[in-house]
């Protein structure tokens, strides 16, 4: 008569880091202000300052993320900025 034979544990779920979604104002530079919102319906995003209001929007796809539009507004700020020292 042998052992029964125990059953292997299943490996752990792995964990998802979740993306930001509030970010730091480039206008008034208050931390934690600036809210991305995706509005998939219509597939726009905007990002909103709570302080200063200022807005950006962009049009999205179904594989964007907050992070994305907080990053084509900087890189926009700073298309902005480097046009404007150029004319200068």
């Amino acid at each position: 008569m042998g052992k029964r034979k125990s059953r292997a544990k299943p490996p752990p779920k792995k964990r998802t880091d979740r993306l930001d979604t509030v970010f730091s104002c480039p206008f008034c530079n208050h931390g934690t202000s600036v809210e991305c919102r995706l509005d998939m319906k219509n597939l726009i995003g905007e990002a909103v300052c709570g302080i200063c209001q200022e807005r950006f929007s962009t049009s999205i796809t179904a594989l964007t993320e907050a992070i994305d539009i907080y990053s084509e507004w900087i890189d926009e700020c700073e298309r902005v900025n480097t046009v404007e020292d150029e004319v200068a």
